[in-house]
């Protein structure tokens, strides 16, 4: 891909709000997206997210009124996903065992220097000394995935839309009262919808590089 591809592309992708709703992402494009969203980078290698995709009419017609900013996807997108942000991620948690054994192939010890360099930046560096904290660090990890995902999307001609348009707490109760989220494990990061827009792509107004960038000597 050469430079003007990779522009083409940013230009490419759009806020769609307004799908067309006979249009369905082929499983096999939607794997793609998924794939991309597993090999999404973030901080410390710890993957602080999980990705719900949600089909049941039933709870989409439910979280229609909690949701303003997502109303439209839920009548129209061909897929429509909640990411969730994982809760207390602290350097001795099962959670950090879990990434290190199972997922890195690494034996954990609490007393490690691999564990005890985590508590320090964890603790100090990066002052995530309260349960809020923690999940706002770990909400930020889940927008690089997010972009991976609509990027994607858009290299594939799909469309999407990323939504914070929402009650986080009337929909994080729905979603735990329907034993859909354990809201002790997890907390509702952000929403987006996927499929193939019912509406033109307008130009995109962004501030100059000007204003943005700065370097320095």
């Amino acid at each position: 891909m050469n430079a003007e591809e990779i522009l083409a592309l940013q230009h490419r992708r759009f806020a769609t709000k307004h799908y067309d709703k006979t249009k369905k992402i082929a499983k096999k494009d939607w794997q793609v997206i998924l794939e991309a969203a597993r090999l999404t980078p973030s901080s410390l290698g710890l993957e602080p997210w999980k990705i719900l995709l949600l089909e049941n009419e039933t709870h989409k017609k439910a979280l229609f009124p909690m949701a303003w900013g997502a109303q439209a996807s839920l009548e129209g997108a061909s897929h429509f996903v909640i990411i969730l942000a994982k809760k207390n991620i602290t350097y001795d948690s099962d959670y950090v065992k879990h990434i290190s054994e199972t997922v890195k192939g690494h034996p954990y010890d609490k007393n490690s220097k691999y564990a005890q360099k985590l508590k320090d930046y964890l603790e100090n560096d990066a002052d995530l000394n309260t349960p809020r904290a923690l999940f706002d660090w770990a909400s930020k990890q889940t927008y690089l995935l997010l972009e991976n995902m609509m990027m994607t999307a858009a290299a594939l001609d799909i469309d999407s839309c990323p939504i914070e348009g929402f009650n986080y707490a009337q929909v994080e109760k729905y979603l735990a009262t329907q034993g859909l989220i354990d809201l002790d494990e997890y907390g509702v990061s952000v929403m987006a919808s996927f499929g193939y827009r019912d509406q033109e792509i307008t130009p995109k107004k962004r501030r100059p590089l000007s204003e943005i960038y700065q370097v320095i000597k």
